[in-house]
């Protein structure tokens, strides 16, 4: 049985919410055996802008990605951008626009920490969180354990951050689409059942969000997923065979701060691909 190439393209490095700088997500990668990779930090390309020098003379293969949290009056998504140019115009734009609302939150959830429960920081520790390439909940988060504020991350997510809501604040996702079509990449809805990450959305409300992404210009499913079910799994593999849609399989590794394995996506070189996988790795760009 012939061996299909190992692939990972789902992981975030230091430049949003991850806890590998870029270059040691490319050793760990090779350590892995790893074959195709890509980075996709939150809103942000500098990573795999980074990466096109640093693969030079490496024999794995890289594909520039990107992922954008997005929502519309229907919902909220996140979606992965694969193979654009990364001095294309729409995608940059895209990112300067998005950093600028991650940032306007950031300074909205440090002021609602403040007034809501009376916690504050240095203004040395305010300046290192703002001068990160994205600074997010995470990043906020554990700051509030090293003061004392919450006992976890998670409980600093949950109980605190997650208190402040947003009415505006998020990119749509039909401007995101065109962003990454805009610069020749590749639009892929992320781990599709699990929507912004906490959802979970099967059968005909799937169905009807898949086909109104698709009429934006959407090209493919993340359809091996480190926290897919074999049922979920089926159900989106499905979807994408049925729209013609591209296949994409990452883990959504972020370093330390999720319990995550580096490849692990449940997809088995040993098996037979789907053709959307297989026309996805044959006609992204690399580098």
């Amino acid at each position: 049985m012939t061996k299909r190439p190992v692939i990972d393209l789902h992981m975030h490095s230091t430049v949003s919410d991850g806890t590998d700088t870029p270059m040691e997500l490319l050793e760990k990668v090779k350590e892995k055996g790893i074959e195709i990779f890509s980075i996709t930090d939150h809103d942000a390309t500098k990573a795999a802008n980074m990466m096109k020098d640093y693969i030079k003379g490496e024999s794995v293969k890289f594909i520039s990605g990107v992922e954008f949290s997005s929502r519309d009056e229907q919902g909220r998504y996140h979606i992965l951008g694969y193979g654009y140019d990364p001095e294309g115009k729409s995608i940059n734009d895209m990112v300067e626009h998005s950093h600028e609302l991650r940032m306007q939150k950031v300074h909205a959830r440090i002021d609602f920490l403040k007034d809501e429960f009376g916690f504050t920081f240095s203004q040395e520790d305010l300046y290192k969180l703002l001068a990160k390439d994205n600074p997010g909940k995470p990043h906020i988060a554990k700051m509030m354990v090293a003061y004392g504020y919450a006992p976890t991350k998670e409980v600093a997510i949950e109980q605190y951050l997650n208190k402040k809501k947003f009415k505006g604040g998020y990119v749509d996702p039909r401007d995101v689409i065109e962003a990454i079509l805009g610069s020749g990449g590749i639009p892929v809805l992320a781990h599709p059942t699990y929507g912004n990450g906490d959802q979970l959305i099967v059968g005909d409300e799937m169905d009807g969000r898949i086909r109104r992404l698709i009429s934006y210009g959407l090209k493919g499913l993340e359809g091996f997923y480190s926290g897919f079910t074999l049922k979920i799994q089926k159900e989106i593999l499905g979807f994408a065979a049925q729209y013609g849609l591209y296949v994409t399989a990452g883990s959504d590794y972020h370093g330390k701060n999720k319990m995550v394995i580096l490849g692990d996506n449940n997809l088995d070189p040993e098996e037979e691909y789907p053709e959307g996988l297989v026309r996805f790795l044959e006609e992204v760009r690399y580098y």
